[in-house]
């Protein structure tokens, strides 16, 4: 059964009884508070009003939008919802079971989103087949970063296995690099665990494993095998990394002071904030192994009354994937634009691979969501997970026990 509250969204919503044209409003609730988030979301702020709106900002920081999640909680229990929401994944889906989510297929159909998406983040931005939200950007979580001038020095290309990339952690381990800047945080534990799950299983291992968590996946040898290689991941990180943020990893590569590190790409805007040049100071390449793991900022449209939200919501809609602010916006966060027809000429050689490589992955199926950052799972499947991951690299559990620690959380998350 649909849950939608459909709202009947037209940018020239017009009263009834008369020919006056609805001003378009809309209050937007973001967590992009800071340096290149804020800039880039001033963006769609200028265009909006450039296009006759009027933007009511509504920024939550703190906690990875935990902190907007619950205003927006009760904003929608007092009957009261914004305009449109900063939402990704599968808490899309959640607002839609509330009832509460806004129909925005008349938006898609006319600008033709279906076509020029690609249909695996497409997929995420309907609810039962009709559009609900429309998508920002694209990260891509599997990125190994690398200082160029260290691997030079060592004799080290950047490794297309992970055998390769532990030859070279081993060597570099032997000359006083740290070989991996890594920050002992869960979310970035897990941010290393998929990039392996995926590099190790291959993509079509990775989609049974952490996105329809087949029991089988999980308790495999290919899982042992994951965990196993976590383990020896876990022993050329410096001493250090225990609460880390991330950016400071990013740091520590930046000086020299480590080789590598496996990061989205986010880690790009701090090399090239620092006049880093990609290819020369600092190299970009895949996780070993194939596909492609994303992470889509998106906005999800809530049920408003008014002709003139409703007309801010359409008209808000078309701006963030009209290919404009694709490009700016996303020149500005380091990810790369969700449509594909997208000119890549001002974007830098990691955003062409990125923008290549999910062209191609889209097209042969392995192009798959990130469940670190909330991409494929539900909140306590997620969590859940990454527990155990957790767990496991700071700490002597085998990977056996780590394997069987798995399969029990995730039955007993539902």
């Amino acid at each position: 059964m649909k849950r939608f509250a459909f709202a009947t969204v037209s940018t020239l919503a017009v009263a009834a009884g008369s020919s006056a044209v609805a001003e378009p409003q809309a209050e937007v609730l973001h967590w992009w508070t800071s340096g290149g988030e804020a800039k880039s979301v001033a963006v769609l702020q200028e265009e909006f009003a450039s296009n006759g709106g009027t933007w009511t900002d509504m920024p939550v920081a703190g906690g990875g939008g935990d902190a907007a999640m619950t205003a927006l909680r009760a904003r929608v229990l007092a009957g009261n919802a914004p305009t449109a929401v900063q939402l990704k994944g599968p808490a899309i889906q959640e607002w839609y079971e509330e009832g509460v989510l806004a129909d925005i297929s008349n938006v898609a159909e006319a600008e033709g989103w279906a076509e020029v998406l690609p249909a695996s983040i497409a997929g995420h931005m309907k609810c039962e087949g009709t559009w609900c939200a429309a998508p920002v950007n694209v990260h891509r979580i599997d990125w190994i970063w690398a200082n160029a001038d260290v691997l030079a020095a060592n004799g080290i290309e950047m490794p297309k296995t992970w055998d390769e990339f532990n030859a070279a952690a081993e060597k570099l381990q032997a000359a006083g690099v740290i070989p991996l800047a890594h920050g002992g945080q869960a979310w970035q534990d897990a941010t290393v665990f998929e990039a392996v799950v995926m590099g190790i299983g291959g993509p079509e291992f990775y989609q049974k494993a952490l996105v329809d968590l087949d029991p089988e996946a999980l308790t495999s040898d290919t899982m042992v095998q994951v965990f196993d290689q976590m383990r020896t991941l876990r022993g050329y990180v410096d001493e250090n990394f225990s609460g880390r943020d991330w950016n400071l990893a990013t740091a520590m590569v930046m000086n020299g002071e480590a080789a590598f590190q496996i990061m989205g790409d986010w880690a790009k805007g701090e090399f090239l904030a620092a006049g880093k040049k990609p290819g020369e100071d600092f190299l970009c390449a895949s996780t070993p192994g194939d596909g492609y793991l994303y992470n889509v900022d998106s906005f999800a449209m809530f049920d408003v009354d008014g002709d003139d939200k409703r007309a801010g919501q359409e008209l808000l809609a078309k701006l963030i994937v009209a290919p404009n602010f694709q490009e700016v916006f996303n020149l500005n966060k380091g990810s790369i634009p969700a449509r594909t027809d997208v000119a890549l000429d001002k974007f830098d050689i990691c955003a062409q691979i990125s923008a290549e490589d999910m062209g191609s992955t889209s097209a042969n199926g392995s192009l798959l969501p990130s469940y670190a950052h909330g991409m494929a799972l539900r909140g306590s499947q997620a969590g859940a997970i990454t527990d155990v991951v957790t767990a496991h690299f700071n700490s002597d559990i085998s990977s056996q026990d780590a394997v069987q620690q798995l399969a029990d959380a995730v039955a007993n998350s539902y």
